[in-house]
């Protein structure tokens, strides 16, 4: 079950969902819209490697806005910190940057409870287009969960995203042992 506006706004009440900063405009009927966060990174090597810790460079966003090119994965961030502790959050993007040609993100989605951070986005283009910070990237969504949660995200040895930060956050696939 996905919640509502008044269930969202209830959780929050509670304590259960987090979001900072929180506009109450931007409360959809079953959503919250987040926003992308002044930082940008890319990739140093053109061949990533799983099994190695890949390097990025950051970057800010200039006022003017910064063109993405098709054929660069560009991490980005939300501006909004976020908290779930007894929902799954999930990240879509907002149609309005579908129909510009902006995937926010390859596979990641889905949040776990217990996860506390921004959330890195994994932004790919179909064609050349200038984005701003601060402009509407995606919508979180909530769904409820049956039964009781024994590993939570924030409390799980191992768990590679779990340090706060207002930038995007490079791949730690290369901290699995496989």
């Amino acid at each position: 079950m996905i919640l509502s506006d008044q269930q969202i706004l209830a959780e929050i009440e509670r304590g259960t969902i987090v979001i900072e900063p929180y506009e109450r405009n931007c409360l959809g009927t079953n959503s919250y819209d987040v926003h992308l966060g002044r930082y940008l990174a890319t990739y140093r090597d053109a061949v990533l490697d799983a099994r190695k810790h890949n390097q990025i460079d950051g970057f800010e966003i200039p006022a003017e806005g910064f063109v993405l090119q098709p054929g660069t994965l560009y991490l980005g961030v939300t501006e909004e910190y976020t908290e779930t502790h007894a929902h799954v959050p999930f990240l879509e993007g907002k149609s309005s940057v579908g129909r510009l040609g902006i995937d926010i993100h390859a596979t990641a989605g889905k949040g776990d409870i217990g996860f506390c951070n921004t959330w890195t986005l994994e932004i790919s283009v179909s064609m050349p287009v200038r984005i701003y910070h601060g402009m509407p990237v995606g919508q979180l969504i909530y769904f409820t969960v049956e039964g009781e949660v024994e590993n939570l995200y924030n409390r799980k040895p191992g768990a590679k995203y779990n340090e706060r930060t207002m930038k995007p956050v490079e791949s730690m696939m290369w901290k699995n042992a496989f």
